[in-house]
């Protein structure tokens, strides 16, 4: 699949999602969710004497939390164990039994592995970045992570887009999260380009229906997890299993 595929003729501006998509970090974010998760549901076994069912790193993160806005995916995944929590507040300390305690937990996890182990990136997403830059595209990176700038930054790869609509943007501009296409919508207004000329690149479940719901010129699903049909159902006008395709002749 040529890069000419993604013709100037028919489109302007190309929307990249991070985690999983330019940066190899989503299976980081899994367990990081897995550890958070399954700490607090070990505690609430523990205080009420009932047994509990671990997180699953592939259904329960992909289905409840995978491109969500952090508390979102918090409440989404207690709700599908019919476990109620009071909302909190963002200030919380970690691992406070609350939905924003337990969103705090996880991210002091994510922030301790990045420092740690550093941001691997997709080398074949960047290459087609690159080129699509050479080409005249408009890009801009959209992420439910309030750590998108770090970890655009620690990959190094923050100068090539020209826009960041994440995770602190959503809740400043009170936009709402994927699979809302609010934040992608705002991402198409700050680059002056239209949303049928635009195209959306997303490896979550959440992010494909994000995009077809702003009504968006082209989806592009990223198939990282044998989820083709999913991502399709949800959206995806294409799946591939690597950007690097739409670089091949």
């Amino acid at each position: 699949m040529a890069v000419k595929v993604l013709t100037r003729e028919r489109f302007d501006a190309v929307l990249f999602d991070l985690d999983g998509v330019l940066t190899d970090t989503a299976k980081v974010h899994a367990l990081c969710w897995k550890r958070m998760f399954d700490e607090f549901l070990q505690r609430r076994a523990a205080e009420s004497g009932e047994s509990h069912r671990p997180f699953d790193l592939n259904a329960d993160y992909r289905r409840y939390v995978d491109g969500k806005p952090r508390y979102d995916g918090v409440r989404d995944f207690l709700a599908s164990r019919g476990i109620e929590l009071p909302e909190g507040d963002p200030s919380e300390p970690p691992n406070w039994n609350t939905v924003c305690g337990l969103g705090n937990r996880k991210n002091e996890l994510i922030n301790d592995t990045l420092a740690t182990e550093g941001v691997e990136v997709y080398e074949q997403s960047v290459v087609l970045v690159r080129r699509l830059l050479e080409e005249g595209f408009r890009t801009a990176v959209v992420s439910s992570s309030k750590n998108c700038e770090a970890i655009l930054k620690a990959a190094g790869i923050d100068h090539l887009f020209e826009a960041r609509v994440d995770g602190v943007v959503a809740v400043r501009e009170h936009l709402a999260g994927k699979p809302a296409p609010d934040t992608f919508l705002r991402a198409a207004t700050l680059l002056g380009c239209e949303p049928r000329r635009s195209i959306v690149v997303e490896d979550a479940i959440s992010g494909v229906q994000a995009g077809r719901a702003g009504g968006f010129g082209l989806v592009i699903g990223v198939d990282r997890h044998g989820d083709s049909a999913a991502l399709k159902a949800g959206g995806a006008d294409v799946v591939v299993a690597d950007l690097g395709e739409f670089l091949t002749p």
